[in-house]
């Protein structure tokens, strides 16, 4: 037996006007901005929800735009779209690429706020089906960690509405037309960590008179991958990646310093302050060993929480997406060791739910090699590739979760 939340949602759905959403998105995709420059894309946001009846404000947190509806007594439900591209240089080869030189929507954000769009319109159209308040947000910066806690800070939830919860997706590499949930934890925490070796400078000829940081930074990288292999239980799950080292400006010159980046992604706590302290004792060990000058400087810098859902909020909206997309799309793939600033939103106690939208072409997927899962998973464009491009198919199936997951959330009739 179907969900009125189902019923209602596939009524509001079903004449969406795709061939407007999808120019929307790809005018979005022409025109990425990254993190808290996103002024344009807000605004185009903030025309779509005031036209649907929104209350809309923006310079939220920077850049960040709300709407608010208010249809009655109910639940305060908010719908959450990031909007920030990545700076890399867009290799799709679209009709619609990116005509900004070095930006591109590689995460599929532009993706989301079309999603975001649709929906509203969507619900504000059909309020007499539902009743309590929603709440949309465009959100800044996810791609730094800095914009949903930003837009809290700012007064968001004073100056609109405090939510009873919340619901966030994003688009995901698979096979398009499936809805992974997790009732749980389903992305993990990210911590950055950066190095300074400093060592003692001089001419190349005269390796004896300094003391080198560029070798001292090449033990200090290998012996970092230890940190994994031989300091975390095989039961728990880490990843520690060097995203640069950087020393030195000429051939023959030895330098004084030697820069590390590291990136950190942990499911828990204790594993995060375990891999920290082993990263402060290894760096302080090989620049001992070395006979540095000084003793390196740790830093360590922003940092994305886990993304642990409510268990009973996120069943209820796997339930009614299940009810609407058909048997066997919506699966717990287990937690992902990608991060989110989502949960910020949450301000500390806030329920949410928060899934994946796959958004692979299937002839893009049928052609990747391997026959399981798992291998076509692993030779797809991924989020942050130069050639990531989400199909088109998918602009209606995610305003379509949207809807159905706020109305199995809200009052319905």
């Amino acid at each position: 037996m179907t969900s009125a939340a189902a019923r209602i949602a596939l009524d509001l759905t079903a004449d969406l006007p795709v061939p407007d959403l999808e120019d929307f998105y790809r005018d979005l995709h022409r025109h990425p901005e990254l993190s808290l420059r996103e002024h344009r894309t807000a605004a185009k946001l903030a025309e779509h929800l005031t036209a649907a009846g929104f209350e809309t404000a923006d310079g939220i947190g920077g850049t960040g735009v709300a709407g608010l509806l208010r249809n009655g007594d109910g639940p305060t439900v908010l719908l959450r779209a990031d909007m920030d591209a990545l700076p890399v240089r867009e290799q799709t080869g679209l009709p619609y690429t990116s005509e900004t030189d070095g930006a591109m929507h590689a995460c599929g954000h532009d993706l989301h706020v079309t999603w975001l769009a649709g929906a509203a319109t969507a619900l504000a159209a059909g309020r007499e089906t539902w009743s309590g308040t929603l709440l949309v947000v465009g959100q800044p910066a996810e791609e730094t960690g800095q914009g949903a806690a930003r837009m809290v800070a700012d007064g968001l939830y004073e100056r609109f509405a405090r939510p009873d919860v919340l619901l966030g997706q994003h688009a995901t590499p698979g096979p398009a037309g499936m809805y992974p949930h997790a009732p749980g934890l389903i992305m993990s925490a990210s911590t950055d960590v950066d190095i300074v070796v400093h060592g003692r400078g001089g001419h190349g000829s005269r390796p004896e008179s300094t003391v080198d940081p560029v070798v001292t930074a090449a033990y200090l990288v290998t012996r970092l991958q230890t940190v994994v292999s031989r300091e975390i239980a095989a039961r728990e799950s880490a990843v520690l990646t060097v995203g640069r080292i950087e020393a030195g400006t000429r051939h023959n010159i030895i330098p004084s310093e030697a820069h590390i980046s590291l990136n950190l992604r942990t499911q828990s706590q204790a594993v995060r302050e375990r891999m920290l302290a082993a990263i402060r004792r290894v760096a302080a060990g090989e620049c001992l060993a070395a006979g540095c000058p000084r003793e390196p400087e740790v830093t360590v810098g922003s940092t994305f929480p886990e993304t642990v859902n409510d268990a009973d909020t996120d069943r209820r909206v796997a339930a009614v997406h299940g009810e609407v997309f058909g048997d066997g799309t919506v699966f717990d793939p287990g937690p992902a060791m990608g991060s989110e600033d989502f949960p910020e939103l949450a301000a500390g106690s806030i329920p949410y739910s928060y899934w994946f939208v796959t958004t692979t072409p299937a002839e893009v997927w049928d052609r990747a090699p391997g026959t399981a899962l798992m291998e076509k998973f692993q030779a797809v464009p991924s989020n942050h590739s130069p050639h990531f491009a989400p199909d088109l198919s998918t602009v209606a199936p995610g305003v379509r979760t949207l809807v159905s997951g706020a109305l199995a959330l809200l009052s319905v009739a």
